[in-house]
Formats: structure tokens, C-alpha cells, sequence
């Protein structure tokens, strides 16, 4: 006859202080670099198919617009350059650059518990874009975005545990010189978060003092070329197959620096891309490739993300459909693609062309972050927080999203099998002679925080339990996490030398 169950000792108040112990980082539900690539939109024939074509279209279409020290660059690794202006890529050469080409890579934070394992196909999320609005939940209203507002993102993101990396997710539209810009931005990026963060400069001209920026930042140049917790997000292509001029002049700048480089291809289907979802990816594909042929023609094996971003269109309205479930597939595609490549990749997801964060903003935001996710994608950007299709940031959403991205990464780590999941002793004890529940057993007790994840924000009670709490609003909760964030000191903020150095040297406009 089988035993019956065993109580845990010490009884139920035991048992409560041990589940509020923290665990530890690998007993966590949830975590950095979950492994995906479950999901397989693509069959292995379609993704070679999709590779044979990019070789087909770099050979025969090439890109135009290359600047002239990208011209000298690409020709002198094996590029031709034709009578048309285009810059054509032999198969053999982009093979080649291939073999050259940095993979398993860590991307460094200034703290070193945020680094970013790419190898293989960790997942990660994280923030991205350059809205022009933020959205002012109060009111249900859109305003210009400014220097504070970004700030404050990145002192938000920091204190949230599924916001992985921030990627400037706002543009500072209080400021109008472009230089001022630029160095601002690194500034309330970097004083906001100890994580990843990765910029766009708005001109070849300011990498320069950017760089000694983050010199200052790291503590000399040495410790930042050995540690930089700085990206540069490259629009390096202006697709239909064409390089943007001054976007490579920065790359080359950042490359030189010793900046890691985001090399983003973000057409839209129906406009700068085929209209199809396999178009559209081998579109973005190829002008990556291209991209990673100029970087290690540069620099061999320098780091850069594959950062294929096809992007949805509503081809009734010419509006963007970020939220759609083209786009998931777009970006689960890419995901695939950069698995096959063996390349540290990123895409977009979780993205609402919702205006609010509302029902319509929590479908559209789970339907992509979940595909890229267990799609296996490294780096998953505009992951939470971005609104109206990229030109609308929402401090509110961006706490809520980490609620949605934590069952999103509950979905990536995907369905454990062994001795001890399948539970056929606790099936034994708990039917033949036990009480005939599982309820309270030690291994549901046991496991209860490292298999379920519970949902800071979100609402599971009864109906009669949210009245009886005066029925709590979502949106007003994330408001309130928002204000207890901005209410203490960033932990992010540089110590007073440094920061007094920077200010003298750099016009910085966030209040000391």
C-alpha cells in the first residue's frame, strides 16, 4: 500500500517564508537567455531556399548608394562595382564574410549581471525605436517627447526584470541641435540604466565625441574597447536594396571606436519590400548579408547583430500593422534565419499600433513577442512600451509589458520532460489512498515558483474579491509602480567626479 503523503515540517508558516525566499537566478521561472527555436515557421528547404535567393539578388541586383570609403571598402574585399552605380556581392565573397563573422557573443552592460548572452538561440527583450510622442495615459493624449521623458524610460526600464536591454525608445524633441542630441541621449540612456543600451547618431561628425562620452563613462578608453555596454543601431540600408550613405559613414565610425553595431533592414511589406512574407524576409536578408560583408571587411569578426526588421503594412491605408499576425511570422522567419546563419540576430516584436495600452495593444504586443521569441530570436526589440505603429512611448505600457514578456519567455522555455514532471509518483500517492488532489503536496509546493510565473500587475482574483478591493484598474496600477520608480535616485546615475567632468566637457541638459 502506498505511504501517504507527507507533510512539509514546520507547518504552513514555514512553508510561506520559504516560498518568499528569492531564488536563485537558474531556478527562476523566467530568465535572460531562455533558449528558443521550438517554433519553426520555416521548413529547412524554405530557409536554404531563402539563402540561395539573397546570394541570387546580391550577385545580379547588388546595392546602390554605397558612400565612397564604403565603395573602397566593399571593392577591395571582392564587391564589383557596375557601370549602374551598384555595388554587386559574389556568392563566394558573402561566404566568406560568413566564416568571418563574430557569433556566440556577449554584449556587455555596465553592470555585469545584465550582459547579454547571444550564443545559440538565447532570447532576450528589450526596448527600441525613435517615437516622436509620449502617451500621456491621464488624458488619453499624445505630446512631443522630450530629454526627461527618455530618462525616465531608462530608470523604469532598469527596475524591470523582464526588460532585458534598452534600445532609445524616444527621440529627445526638446532638443534641436543634432550634436546636443546625440550626446543627451547616451547621457539619459546611461544615467537611466546599468543594462545594455543601444543609440542612432544623427550624424557621422558626432561619433567622435560620443566615443569620448563614453570614455569618461567607462573610466578611459581601454576599459570601455574591453566592456562596451554602448550599441550603435545602424539604419546602414534605405531598403530597396540601397545603402544609406551617411548611416554607413557612422557605422565605419563606430566600427573603428570598438562599438558593437546593430545592422538594421527595416523595409515595409508592400512599399520598400515584396509584399510577401518570404519576400519580405529575403529582402531584409540579403541587405544584411550585405551589411555583414562590410562590417568584417572592416573589422573581421567585429560585433554585430543580424538585425533583419521587415516590417507589416495595411496595404488598404499604406499604415503600418505592427501588431498583426503577418508581422509575428515576418519576424519569426528572421528569427529562423539567423539560427541558420549561426549569428548572433534581431528583429522587432511586440509592437501595438493600439494607440493606448488596451485590449487591441495586449493581443498585438503577445502575438509577436511570443512567435520571435520561441522562434529562438537573440534580441527582440520594440518589445514593450512603443505605441501608433512607432510613433507613440508609453512609460505605463512599458511596466505592463513586463508582466506580458514574462509569459511570453514562460512560452520560450517551453515544456520540461523528465522523471520528475511527468509526476508518476505523486499521480501514485495522490490517487491510491492519498487525498485525491495535489493541492499542498511537497512537490507542488516545491515547484510552485520555479514552473508558474505569477504576475506582478496582472488581476487573477474573483470577481467578488475585485470589488471588495474597489475594483483596481491595470493601467492606474502601472501608473502607481510608475511614480514609486521615478520617486528614488537612479542607481544608474555616475558617481559625482565623473558626472561633474561630463558636464564640463559636454552640455548636458538633465538637472544634476
Amino acid at each position: 500500500m502506498t505511504a501517504p503523503l507527507s507533510r512539509r515540517g514546520g507547518g504552513r508558516a514555514a512553508r510561506v517564508a520559504a516560498r518568499a525566499t528569492a531564488l536563485s537566478e537558474d531556478q527562476r521561472p523566467v530568465r535572460p537567455g531562455l533558449i528558443g527555436g521550438r517554433y519553426r515557421p520555416l521548413t529547412e528547404a524554405e530557409v536554404t531556399r531563402i539563402h540561395a535567393s539573397a546570394l541570387v539578388a546580391l550577385d545580379e541586383i547588388g546595392l546602390s548608394g554605397a558612400p565612397a570609403s564604403g565603395v573602397e571598402i566593399l571593392t577591395g574585399a571582392g564587391a564589383r562595382l557596375g557601370e549602374d552605380g551598384r555595388l554587386r556581392f559574389p556568392p563566394a565573397l558573402v561566404e566568406d564574410m560568413l566564416a568571418k563573422a563574430a557569433r556566440d557573443i556577449t554584449l556587455p552592460a555596465r553592470d555585469p549581471r545584465f550582459d547579454l548572452d547571444l550564443s545559440g538561440q538565447r532570447v532576450h527583450y528589450g526596448t527600441a525605436g525613435a517615437a516622436v510622442h509620449l502617451v500621456e495615459i491621464d488624458g488619453q493624449t499624445y505630446r512631443e517627447s522630450t530629454l526627461q521623458d527618455l530618462h525616465d524610460a531608462a530608470r523604469i526600464a532598469h527596475q524591470l526584470d523582464n526588460i532585458h536591454f534598452l534600445q532609445r525608445p524616444m527621440v529627445a524633441r526638446d532638443l534641436t541641435d543634432n550634436l546636443e542630441l546625440d550626446l543627451n541621449t547616451l547621457y539619459a540612456c546611461c544615467s537611466g540604466t546599468t543594462k545594455q543600451v543601444g543609440t542612432s547618431f544623427s550624424d557621422p561628425a558626432n561619433v567622435p565625441d560620443a566615443l569620448d562620452l563614453l570614455h569618461m563613462i567607462a573610466g578611459g578608453e581601454a576599459a570601455w574597447r574591453a566592456r562596451p555596454f554602448v550599441s550603435n543601431s545602424n539604419c546602414f540600408a534605405v531598403p530597396p536594396m540601397k545603402f544609406a550613405s551617411e548611416s554607413c559613414e557612422t557605422m565605419e565610425a563606430c566600427i573603428r571606436g570598438g562599438m558593437p553595431v546593430l545592422l538594421l533592414s527595416a523595409g515595409m511589406s508592400g512599399a520598400t519590400a515584396p509584399s510577401t512574407i518570404a519576400g519580405a524576409i529575403l529582402q531584409s536578408v540579403a541587405e544584411c548579408l550585405a551589411g555583414l560583408v562590410y562590417v568584417n571587411a572592416i573589422a573581421p569578426g567585429h560585433h554585430a547583430i543580424f538585425g533583419t526588421w521587415p516590417f507589416g503594412l495595411d496595404l488598404r491605408t499604406g499604415a503600418m500593422c505592427l501588431g498583426s499576425g503577418e508581422q509575428a511570422l515576418l519576424s519569426a522567419g528572421c528569427a529562423q534565419m539567423h539560427a541558420h546563419y549561426g549569428l548572433p540576430g534581431g528583429t522587432a516584436g511586440g509592437a501595438a499600433d493600439s494607440k493606448l495600452p488596451d485590449m487591441q495593444a495586449g493581443w498585438e504586443q503577445m502575438c509577436s513577442n511570443v512567435l520571435a521569441g520561441v522562434a529562438g530570436a537573440n534580441m527582440v526589440y520594440e518589445a514593450a512600451g512603443m505605441h501608433a505603429s512607432l510613433l507613440g512611448f508609453c512609460h505605463e505600457s512599458l511596466i505592463l509589458g513586463d508582466d506580458l514578456i514574462g509569459q511570453a519567455l514562460r512560452c520560450v522555455r517551453g515544456i520540461e520532460v523528465d522523471d520528475m514532471t511527468l509526476a508518476l509518483d505523486q499521480m501514485r500517492a495522490v490517487c491510491m489512498g492519498g487525498p485525491g488532489h495535489y493541492l499542498g503536496t511537497p512537490e507542488t509546493l516545491d515547484r510552485m515558483h520555479r514552473d508558474h510565473l505569477y504576475p506582478r500587475l496582472g488581476d487573477r482574483t474573483s470577481p467578488r474579491q475585485w470589488e471588495e478591493m474597489d475594483k483596481p484598474d491595470l493601467v492606474a496600477k502601472a501608473t502607481a509602480r510608475k511614480q514609486e520608480i521615478l520617486a528614488t535616485r537612479s542607481p544608474a546615475r555616475f558617481d559625482p567626479a565623473t558626472d561633474k567632468a561630463i558636464r564640463a566637457r559636454f552640455p548636458i541638459h538633465l538637472p544634476a
